[in-house]
């Protein structure tokens, strides 16, 4: 079988060495960094331990896919999975709490009824039954195919079922995620559920299209999880996992150039002048990375503008994890017209006196020095390139907000550190950190992310940067259809 190089050492690259070695291919990962997971990293400090990329799994039956695919040992053998329940807690501007169970639309329901009034329940799961219109509608072209020569299609049509609301004589359907909540939703805090999912992957509501509510659809019908450990033992277990099938990773290896040969890659040439010659080529880094990647096989998809990052705060602190306390709680801000406007309304920076913040509060003694201390995380969006001065003022301001969550938070600080764009640009060499959001459809395509074959045969690419974009299962899922598209061929037309 073929010599594979792989370039980058993230996530969707791992998932694709793992299923290509299993081929029979031998693959090399080059890693310019000095380990692995991407954006998957770890942050210690005085015992404690935080997850600084993703801090919950959807949608694991992904991940359980690839360990099924490649060897005996199920996923569960490998890490130890949790179900967050409840889902979330969320505390809206007017203080009002609600808890939501973890996949459960009777449970969900009466949890809003009871918290926003009669009726709250009934319009939002009535949004769910759409949302999973929308989302059985492009599930398989975004999300198990890869991506259509004719992916213009997929930007034109909408598939978030038509509501016709009537408007000065007119009917008008809504086209963004901020007008399915205005007009569907209809109450504030609904609304603020709602666009807090978009939110939470760096879309503005006011323009991400109606198709995004597969977003809450996901968490909702395939539950949110926990790895104990953090989330960062999935990217040790997917890494054992690319060992065990005999995948070589070499560590510190920047590549700089692609090598061509008839028309065709052959391998990669290194910082320090190395070259690696190889029959594919697969490339698991982000926009501009390498300067002389060709264009994608399909054309190029709208550039993506106004990317986000994310600012996330480590907190230490002394006491005990209190009985009860939910893993994850989202405080939503007061002012979000200012919140938006600072993210996405030109670039301004400035900041949001109470963003919306969500708290991590995971019981977890692997991430604490004894049972007399808790190690929470706070993240809030922000643009990409965000300086150090204005994630300082973020930072506080997060502190502030999580003060609504956790009221005796100042008492207990021992310490705070922030992890900011910068960090995560060093981490994955993106671009001012920002961070690639998922695949979604309609929008003239602004959203869809470029084909995972390229223009020159013989090179792929993975990753959330790459079809079906950003995000744990999408990048699982990057990997399986690159390892389709070399193990079988141009023909592949995904996962069955």
């Amino acid at each position: 079988m073929g010599r594979i190089a792989v370039i980058g050492a993230g996530m969707g690259a791992m998932a694709a060495a793992a299923r290509l070695a299993v081929a029979g291919h031998r693959v090399v990962v080059y890693e310019r960094t000095e380990t692995y997971g991407g954006a998957v990293r770890r942050r210690e400090r005085d015992g404690f331990a935080f997850d600084t990329g993703p801090r919950v799994l959807p949608l694991p039956a992904v991940w359980r896919d690839l360990f099924l695919k490649t060897g005996k040992e199920p996923l569960e053998a490998c890490v130890e999975l949790t179900q967050v329940d409840p889902s979330a807690r969320h505390v809206f501007a007017d203080g009002t709490e609600v808890s939501l169970p973890n996949a459960s639309r009777a449970g969900v329901v009466a949890a809003l009824d009871d918290a926003l009034g009669a009726g709250a329940g009934a319009r939002w799961g009535d949004f769910l039954v759409r949302a999973r219109e929308a989302w059985d509608r492009t599930r398989r072209p975004l999300l198990e195919e890869p991506l259509w020569p004719n992916w213009p299609v997929l930007g034109e049509r909408e598939p978030y079922p038509a509501v016709p609301h009537k408007r000065l004589l007119r009917t008008r359907r809504a086209g963004t995620l901020a007008e399915v909540g205005a007009w569907e939703l209809r109450e504030p805090r609904l609304i603020a559920l709602l666009e807090s999912h978009a939110l939470a992957y760096g879309l503005d509501p006011r323009v991400a299209p109606a198709s995004a509510a597969v977003l809450p659809y996901m968490e909702h019908a395939f539950g949110t999880w926990y790895v104990r450990g953090g989330i960062r033992e999935l990217a040790r277990a997917v890494y054992e996992r690319c060992l065990s099938r005999r995948v070589e990773f070499i560590f510190g290896a920047e590549v700089t150039g692609l090598l061509e040969k008839d028309g065709r890659a052959a391998g990669v040439e290194l910082a320090d002048g190395t070259v690696a010659e190889a029959d594919f080529v697969v490339a698991g880094v982000a926009p501009g990375a390498l300067p002389d990647m060709p264009p994608r096989a399909t054309g190029e998809v709208p550039p993506q503008r106004g990317l986000p990052s994310r600012l996330t705060v480590l907190l230490a602190l002394r006491g005990p994890r209190p009985k009860g306390t939910p893993h994850r709680t989202v405080v939503h801000t007061e002012d979000r017209d200012g919140e938006l406007e600072s993210l996405f309304g030109g670039g301004t920076g400035t900041t949001t006196p109470h963003p919306t913040v969500t708290v991590l509060r995971p019981d977890d003694p692997r991430l604490v020095p004894d049972a007399d201390h808790e190690a929470v995380t706070l993240t809030t969006t922000v643009p990409a390139s965000t300086t150090s001065e204005t994630c300082a003022d973020r930072a506080e301001a997060m502190l502030t907000a999580a003060e609504r969550a956790i009221p005796d938070l100042r008492a207990r600080l021992l310490w705070h550190e922030p992890y900011t764009p910068a960090d995560i640009a060093e981490a994955t060499g993106a671009q001012g950190g920002a961070v690639p959001a998922p695949a979604l459809a309609a929008a003239e395509g602004r959203l869809l992310h470029p084909s995972n074959s390229t223009a020159l045969p013989g090179l792929f690419t993975v990753g959330g940067w790459s079809h079906p974009g950003g995000g744990l299962p999408h990048a699982g899922m990057s990997g399986t259809l690159v390892a389709g598209l070399i193990v079988e061929g141009p023909d592949f037309r995904g996962s069955q």
